[in-house]
């Protein structure tokens, strides 16, 4: 209030020479000069409340109501009054014609935290959150921003679908959820296609189930299977997660399209007609796999090596056999990591449209329905709104039945006492299984992503040109050092400003979703549930919708981030938000509470206990959360394509316009140095947060083992 300025600079730090006067002036100048008096109750509620709290007497219900009213009241003050005066006329006759009013600045930031801090301390003084002040604080300052960069935007866009233009019309919302494009079941009778909805919902079980099973046969070779090439598992199944998706759907077209290189043979050597099968369900479904797989792959290996073998070693010391002990023990307790997976991959497939766009043909689905709404020849945001809706609804469903399977049963398996535990090795019927289906696609895999590495160095590989050559790398990186070091490639803005944006997104992103799981998973209080929905929900939604709902809602007051690196950064830590807190949740259903419950009788608060006893043991789910989010970060496009300006343009974006222009060369050439970066990320991430060690032999069990050699201690920091 006395020293930042109130509102946003729009021309830059130069305007902090007028300070405090001009655009520049904080709160206190501003009220004192007339300038923003309609602002006055956020100071009057500041100054009644500054005594009581400085004697530290303050109620808990006036702290309550503080906190609360500064809030409402500046952000409903921002919306009431914009860039033109008075946008909201009914209340013309209590604030007149006040002059107009730029976005809000770093001072009303600062202020807004201040209240969120009132309002939790008051909380908390009401017997709230088991009285503790930081659990509040940290429940109370989630929910807003979860409101502010999650529902906000989805208000201001899903409001369009009860309006005919510039006319209310409910009616017109029950006509465009219930049309026939979305619910026709014209397939089961004709060679017509189904509505989006049901094609959408077919796809995404699909992809689920087909990226969960794949995703958990590669975990039970690697940490079960007692295989050499286990590192290589898990190189492998980084790639597809390090590629943006429209790539891969290049890739697939490359190699299975009418002249695609697999085709040809097949038409060469076996006179296999020619098709265009892989335009539609299969290419999109196999796109998504590849996709959402290694995913299901990094959130099921950490669960299995969290799971106690001493429970397996009690089940064989009674006698039963290993399909028994896998069917009875291992599978029960892998039940919420499977959950996970299965959930995570529904909702990405959901909100996937870049692999439809290529691959989709006649197959329709909901993000690319919503996608060409919004951004084709016949704009109507209003359809696009009701389609929205539709697929909220889909991932509503979906989190209802996860929470129906998995019941209200507990799956603990770290405690706090020592676990000497061989893993029991995989019955040999499963590990053929598993090995059935791993090899397989380890070489579909390789060859995916062999057109991809080949394409960028060949002069055309989409027409067959495959003669060698360095001019793509160099078109898109050239460094020249004629009159010093200087970089001339077209592509370096782009890439180095995705690299500082991802770079800044994926801590905030992981260390908010870790939070976020301790919060639901370890704290008790009215609103956990919501909570756990509501950092899910951004996940549902299509990048499409959520690039047009944030320049839609940040476009002007009482908020304005279009334009900037910030608006970028916010998309990417609330659309990723999810994956840090699913496996954030998966990682703590494993963790006795009792580890928790020791620490608070030692003497340690909650944030002691957060740093010292349950984030060590979470270090699997951290490098989880740290390299989804930084990998989405450098190859999301949906939902940036809107957000991008000339000063901030992403890698991603840069790729689309060349594929636009018919550059397919360098496209992928510009892929494969995106993918070496994210891997030597991913990888660097994993070797500097490293990974938590129970205490478990390495040694396969085996029935009747006798002389084991003893266990390494438990190191609960490790």
């Amino acid at each position: 209030m006395l020293l930042l300025p109130w509102h946003g600079l729009e021309g830059g730090p130069a305007e902090l020479a007028a300070w405090p006067g001009g655009t520049a002036a904080p709160l206190v100048a501003l009220l004192l000069s007339g300038a923003r008096w309609w602002l006055w109750p956020v100071a009057l509620l500041l100054v009644i409340t500054a005594p009581p709290l400085l004697r530290g007497r303050a109620p808990g219900g006036l702290l309550v109501a503080t906190g609360a009213g500064i809030i409402l009241w500046t952000l409903a003050m921002g919306e009431a009054i914009g860039l033109r005066g008075l946008d909201w006329h009914w209340l013309a006759p209590l604030l007149g014609a006040p002059p107009p009013q730029p976005s809000l600045g770093w001072g009303a930031l600062f202020v807004l935290v201040g209240a969120t801090g009132l309002f939790a301390s008051g909380l908390a003084a009401r017997g709230a959150f088991g009285a503790d002040a930081f659990v509040a604080f940290l429940v109370a300052g989630s929910a807003f921003l979860l409101l502010l960069f999650v529902f906000g935007p989805l208000f201001t866009i899903l409001s369009a679908a009860v309006y005919e233009g510039d006319r209310f019309a409910p009616g017109a919302l029950v006509a465009r959820v219930t049309a026939p494009e979305a619910w026709s079941l014209a397939c089961l009778a004709t060679h017509e296609g189904c509505g989006v909805v049901w094609n959408t919902l077919l796809l995404a079980t699909l992809t689920a189930v087909l990226s969960t099973m794949i995703g958990l046969f590669f975990a039970l070779l690697a940490v079960r299977g007692g295989v050499r090439a286990a590192p290589l598992f898990r190189a492998m199944t980084i790639l597809p997660l390090i590629t943006p998706p429209f790539v891969v759907a290049m890739a697939l077209i490359v190699l299975f399209g009418r002249t695609g290189i697999v085709t040809t043979f097949m038409w060469d050597w076996f006179d296999i007609p020619r098709s265009r099968w892989i335009y539609g369900l299969p290419g999109v479904l196999l796109a998504q796999v590849l996709a959402q797989a290694p995913i299901a792959f990094l959130l099921l290996d950490g669960a299995l090596r969290a799971i106690s073998p001493s429970l397996e070693e009690a089940s064989a010391t009674m006698g039963a056999r290993r399909f028994t002990i896998f069917r009875t023990v291992t599978w029960p307790l892998l039940k919420p990591a499977l959950a996970a997976a299965f959930l995570l991959g529904f909702v990405e497939s959901l909100a996937d449209f870049g692999n439809p766009l290529v691959l989709g043909g006649d197959f329709d689905v909901l993000s690319t329905r919503i996608f060409f709404a919004i951004a084709g020849a016949r704009h109507d945001p209003g359809r696009a709104a009701a389609l929205a809706l539709l697929l909220l609804a889909l991932t509503f469903g979906a989190f209802a039945l996860q929470a129906l399977w998995l019941g209200r049963r507990r799956y603990t398996t770290v405690t706090g006492k020592g676990d000497s535990g061989i893993p029991a090795p995989l019955p040999a019927g499963l590990k053929l299984t598993c090995g059935l289906v791993v090899w397989p696609w380890m070489l579909f895999t390789a060859a995916v992503y062999g057109v991809i590495l080949v394409g960028g160095f060949v002069h055309d590989i989409g027409r067959g040109d495959m003669s060698f050559t360095w001019r793509h790398i160099l078109t898109a990186f050239e460094v020249e050092w004629r009159d010093g070091f200087a970089l001339r490639g077209s592509a370096w803005d782009s890439l180095l400003t995705t690299i500082e944006v991802a770079a800044i997104a994926a801590p905030i992103t992981a260390f908010l979703g870790i939070l976020l799981a301790w919060l639901i998973a370890r704290q008790d209080f009215r609103g956990r549930r919501t909570l756990e929905f509501m950092t899910m929900l951004s996940f549902a939604i299509p990048g499409t919708v959520v690039g047009v709902s944030y320049v839609m809602a940040f476009n002007v007051p009482p908020i304005e981030l279009t334009g900037t690196a910030l608006i970028l950064i916010l998309c990417f830590v609330f659309r990723n938000l999810p994956v840090g807190v699913r496996g954030g949740l998966a990682a703590l259903a494993q963790i006795d509470r009792s580890l928790d419950e020791a620490s608070a009788t030692m003497g340690a608060g909650a944030v002691d206990t957060l740093r010292r006893v349950v984030l060590p043991l979470m270090r699997p789910a951290i490098i989880t959360a740290l390299a989804f989010s930084f990998v989405h970060a450098m190859t999301a496009v949906s939902a940036v394509i809107f957000l991008v300006s000339a000063r901030h343009n992403l890698a991603t974006v840069y790729i689309v316009g060349r594929v636009e222009a018919g550059e397919m060369a360098l496209a992928i050439a510009y892929s494969t140095v995106l993918i070496f970066i994210m891997l030597a990320v991913v990888l660097g991430i994993e070797k500097g947060v490293g990974r938590a060690r129970l205490g478990r032999r390495a040694a396969p069990a085996s029935p009747g083992l006798r002389n084991a050699p003893a266990a390494a201690p438990v190191r609960a920091g490790a």
